[in-house]
């Protein structure tokens, strides 16, 4: 029968440790035991094991030394270090060459066992413990689905998917992950129709009678941040999905207390319409009325709609009476020239009543995704895509900017304008040529498409959206759709086909994070 696994035993007094080396022993562990760091060192020379058990304090070649040189030869090996000692700085120090473990003498058989396991199978039962408690909690899962009737019910079923995607992610699984991608989709479809059914009552309400909307965000976690009296950052990471921001989230908590919330993204969900109601506290509608001169037309290049976020914002501040003694500062990021040009201004923007950032990363890789090759192979599905935005922020200006922020006790308002879905089907959609270019939503003149697939706006103004020219309807998708034109459909449906986009209507574009950021302590770096 095949071990467990292959044990080293390093310790000067190993004759007085055959009771828990005959209790692993029985377990199923292959144990070796030597009383020197030379004698372990010329064991491994010979021999693989799994784990080093490793005492600290041994005359001759003492454990420090011993492990210094284990980790040399052999860096991938776990070592356990067991000492008398509880001195802050022999831990410190062996922390820092690397170990696996650290116990403290007398250690008894199952410590010994515990950090075995925690070691060796942490795998292994991670995966079934989670394996176990997903499968408990289906069928309560589905029901949560099924019976969802309110938006906080929607919002709960998003953030428990969320708990379960990241934690099955880890395990490899792929029955688990196919029935976890078939509870979203359910959701989804469900998800969909209930955003039909009262989206538009929703813009008929005022704030706190509706769930929290795009419109409602600078009134409601920028404003009351604002009138502290202290400095604010207010950061846009465009196109930032609310799974993606709980892996961000849990790499500043030695900096920030977060507290997060999530709203409802307007239709559609794009950054002309949803980004502009973001920063200007109005319905694209109020935009085009009171602010004609803030919102230029153009199918041919949308992103003109995006050209006056600094004016927008700082008309909303006026409307509400706020006066700054400097005016609020913004920064769109698009380039590295972009993030260097911000972070030579930092001194002065940490003593400003407000800055405004945008983040254009995130929704780039998205938008590259889709273009590039070589990212949809490093990005095949989800859990890639979440791995390659959190390598990104890992290593990112955003990560050293919050850093920094934190230790001079700035409050941070994190948002985003909307979120991505993945997309699998493509559905044909009949328009003129001045009909805008975007797969998730359309605008121009006599648009038709399937209502299975869309949701058909006739008549913007019930929907709080700009008319644009005397005759325009928009069309909306759902779910995992992309709008196709009859030409050349099979080839555009190949070429659209698993990739993220977004405009639409589903869980992962509509339900957004916004998180207020509290420094910590201000001595940390």
């Amino acid at each position: 029968m095949k071990p467990a696994a292959a044990l080293l035993w390093v310790d000067d007094e190993i004759d007085l440790l055959s009771a828990p080396i005959t209790f692993l022993r029985n377990k199923g562990y292959e144990v070796e035991p030597v009383s020197s760091g030379f004698d372990a060192l010329d064991f491994l020379s010979r021999q693989t094991v799994d784990l080093v058990f490793l005492d600290e304090n041994m005359p001759g070649m003492g454990g420090l030394a011993t492990l210094a040189e284990i980790k040399r030869l052999y860096p991938n090996l776990p070592v356990v270090m067991i000492t008398k000692s509880e001195a802050e700085t022999l831990m410190e120090e062996a922390i820092g060459k690397q170990i696996a473990d650290f116990l403290i003498k007398p250690v008894n058989p199952n410590q010994i066992l515990l950090s075995i396991k925690k070691i060796l199978e942490n795998t292994r039962i991670k995966t079934e413990v989670t394996s176990r408690d997903y499968l408990q909690n289906l069928r309560a899962l589905s029901l949560d689905i099924e019976e969802a009737r309110t938006p906080d019910d929607w919002l709960k079923v998003n953030q428990d998917l969320i708990r379960w995607e990241l934690q099955v992610a880890e395990l490899k699984d792929d029955n688990l992950n196919t029935m976890l991608a078939d509870q979203r989709k359910a959701a989804n479809t469900r998800f969909t129709r209930f955003v039909e059914d009262n989206y538009k009552g929703w813009l008929s309400r005022k704030a706190g009678d509706r769930p929290v909307l795009s419109v409602d965000i600078l009134d409601q976690m920028v404003l009351p941040a604002v009138k502290t009296g202290k400095p604010v950052f207010f950061i846009v990471i465009d196109c930032l999905r609310a799974d993606q921001w709980s892996q961000f989230e849990q790499k500043l908590a030695e900096w920030y207390t977060a507290e997060t919330k999530y709203y409802f993204s307007i239709l559609p969900t794009a950054t002309p319409f949803s980004r502009n109601s973001l920063f200007s506290g109005l319905f694209p509608s109020e935009i085009e009325n009171r602010y004609p001169d803030l919102w230029s037309y153009s199918v041919e290049n949308e992103e003109s709609l995006n050209a006056h976020e600094d004016e927008l914002m700082k008309e909303f501040f006026k409307r509400k009476a706020h006066s700054f003694k400097q005016d609020p500062r913004y920064f769109k990021i698009n380039t590295a020239n972009d993030a260097k040009t911000m972070e030579s201004a930092i001194g002065n923007l940490i003593r400003n009543e407000l800055t405004a950032i945008v983040v254009n990363f995130v929704d780039m890789v998205s938008h590259a995704r889709s273009d590039m090759a070589i990212l949809k192979e490093l990005a095949p599905d989800e859990a890639a895509y979440r791995s390659l935005s959190n390598s990104w922020f890992e290593h990112s200006f955003l990560r050293d900017l919050l850093q920094t922020l934190s230790r001079h006790q700035v409050t941070v308002v994190v948002t985003s304008d909307h979120g991505c879905v993945r997309c699998f089907r493509g559905s044909k959609v009949a328009a003129d040529r001045e009909t805008s270019t975007n797969l998730r939503y359309k605008y121009g003149r006599n648009l038709n498409s399937d209502p299975k697939d869309s949701l058909i706006i006739r008549n913007p103004n019930e929907y709080r959206l700009p008319k644009l020219t005397g005759n325009t309807n928009y069309i909306i998708a759902k779910n995992d759709v992309v709008f196709l034109y009859p030409n050349n459909y099979n080839y555009f449906q190949n070429q659209f086909r698993d990739t993220f986009q977004h405009g639409g209507i589903s869980m992962e574009e509509m339900l957004v994070p916004v998180s207020v950021l509290t420094p910590k302590n201000s001595g940390r770096s």
